[in-house]
């Protein structure tokens, strides 16, 4: 019996993979588990095979009752968020998470993938990163289902996908600061390569468009979603012949940055120069004014991608392979009319 990918009849078990790859067991279980000591070629061959015909777990190496929950990097309050909705998800599930760190990587390197086939989770949540196309492929066929939070890039291998509304959440904090009558708004993104940062970009552009105001490339500023970004982005920004009266700092991060620069050059906020950031977390309702900002539910987010790879684990159909949740403007103390 055939199927879409071109699979003819039952998953082969290890021995049977061997036996038509001509190779030894233990070289097939090497592949399978993403052990690096095993010959490139040999490796595509045995990848092939498994591609084509299907692998088949024995019972005792069936999924283990955990989900690997991997970030691009572990700093801040952005990962707890994150791990409070899938572990939410988890206990439910009697499941217990796994966390690994790419170190600031967007793809994993080989040692993460061998890891993951060697703990066989119930499935992967994979965190502003996500695996390349030979790791996709890895992973399905050994049957790990994964999802993508807040991807880095449009996935091009059907990878479900959960992120926030970013163009309506850049839409609305720029349309704030234009309905508080500024006209010169700077905005600080992310990194060109995250599908967030150009969204938030784009609802900007758009909020500017729609009122008539021209772009000003001097007020674009392109970072990295770190607070030293804000700070010396807003450092230069604020020496510009007609600086800024208000800025989008498109992380809550960036916003701190932005108000290091501020005091520095005895500017006050949100007098002289008012300020929105994006996320609505941990300390921006605590900063001195407390930060106007952009509010993603990152649990919610989370647990959605946490739900989609238990579901595809169980072999239950998604709904729909891409979620987009809705933010939320919070108004708080740090943006004020424009008195010029």
């Amino acid at each position: 019996m055939s199927s879409v990918d071109g699979r003819q009849g039952e998953p082969l078990t290890i021995a049977q993979i061997a036996k038509r790859a001509g190779v030894s067991v233990a070289t097939v279980s090497k592949v399978v588990n993403g052990r690096a000591d095993v010959a490139p070629a040999t490796r595509s061959l045995i990848e092939d095979i498994i591609r084509r015909h299907g692998y088949r777990r024995q019972k005792a190496a069936g999924p283990a009752a955990l989900l690997e929950l991997v970030f691009h990097e572990v700093r801040g309050p952005y990962p707890t968020e994150i791990y409070r909705g899938v572990r939410r998800v988890a206990v439910e599930h009697q499941l217990a998470v796994v966390v690994s760190e790419l170190r600031g990587d967007h793809t994993p390197g080989r040692d993460w993938v061998a890891g993951v086939l060697a703990r066989r989770p119930i499935g992967v949540i994979s965190v502003f990163a996500g695996p390349s196309d030979e790791q996709a492929e890895q992973l399905r066929t050994r049957g790990i289902p994964f999802a993508l939070v807040d991807p880095t890039g449009y996935p091009n291998h059907g990878a479900p996908s959960v992120s926030a509304s970013n163009w309506s959440g850049g839409l609305s904090a720029t349309r704030h600061l234009l309905e508080l009558g500024h006209r010169r708004i700077a905005v600080i993104t992310g990194p060109e390569h995250a599908l967030a940062g150009r969204a938030r970009l784009d609802g900007y552009r758009a909020a500017l468009d729609m009122a008539g105001i021209p772009i000003d490339p001097a007020l674009v500023r392109i970072g990295d979603f770190q607070i030293l970004d804000g700070l010396k982005h807003t450092r230069d920004l604020l020496r510009l012949p007609e600086p800024p009266t208000a800025v989008f700092a498109c992380n809550d991060g960036q916003a701190l940055g932005v108000y290091r620069a501020a005091v520095e050059a005895g500017i006050r906020v949100p007098e002289d120069l008012s300020v929105v950031g994006f996320d609505d977390l941990f300390p921006s309702r605590w900063l001195t004014p407390p930060l106007t900002t952009v509010r993603q539910p990152l649990a919610e987010m989370a647990a959605t991608a946490a739900g989609m790879v238990i579901a595809l684990a169980q072999g239950r159909p998604l709904e729909r392979g891409r979620e987009e949740l809705a933010t939320e403007l919070v108004i708080r103390e740090s943006t004020a009319r424009f008195r010029g």
